[in-house]
């Protein structure tokens, strides 16, 4: 069932004010302020709304706080899918499932990338299957959607400061319904 653009709005009114695995921001903290980072950096809409919606897949299952210290990968990347795919095109959807495995790029590619990553950021990566090898780094880039996910994955990691003022949630709704497949 696909959600709405109320049930999204419900998801961050009831989950959004979790803390986000151990970082000192909240999900609904960390989605505004990639969103943002997104949108100051010039991004369509449609990559700004993965940006907002990259991580809703931790606000759609529950596995409790911070699931890598538990040793689980809860594959968040995938399970908003199907809730977003009859409201957003696969440039929306793209960014949103690759976004993972650009973290895994971009420890490949970036030698420095690896150390600037949260603790949380470093054992989540274990969990997801580690560090790209040279080659699938290059079978990966060349993906539709993968550069746009680098982009969101950059933002995703800089997007978890304390108290940082960004527009709220119904500015980046108004962007996502822009680029939505139906009006909504």
């Amino acid at each position: 069932m696909a959600l709405t653009f109320a049930d999204i709005e419900q998801l961050f009114v009831e989950r959004g004010g979790e803390q986000y695995s151990g970082e000192p921001v909240t999900q609904l903290e960390h989605a505004l302020q990639t969103a943002a980072l997104g949108e100051d950096e010039g991004a369509g809409d449609a990559l700004v709304t993965a940006a907002l919606l990259h991580d809703l897949g931790h606000l759609l299952h529950d596995f409790g706080a911070t699931p890598s210290l538990q040793g689980v990968d809860d594959v968040h990347q995938y399970r908003a899918l199907p809730f977003l795919r009859g409201l957003f095109n696969d440039e929306v959807l793209g960014a949103i499932k690759l976004h993972v495995d650009a973290k895994r790029y971009l420890c490949a590619t970036r030698p420095a990338y690896f150390e600037s990553l949260s603790a949380d950021s470093k054992r989540s990566l274990a969990l997801q299957g580690g560090i790209f090898s040279a080659e699938r780094a290059a079978a990966f880039i060349v993906r539709p959607g993968a550069e746009g996910a680098v982009r969101l994955r950059i933002w995703d990691d800089l997007a978890k400061t304390e108290g940082l003022a960004t527009p709220p949630l119904s500015h980046f709704l108004d962007r996502a319904r822009r680029c939505a497949l139906v009006a909504a």
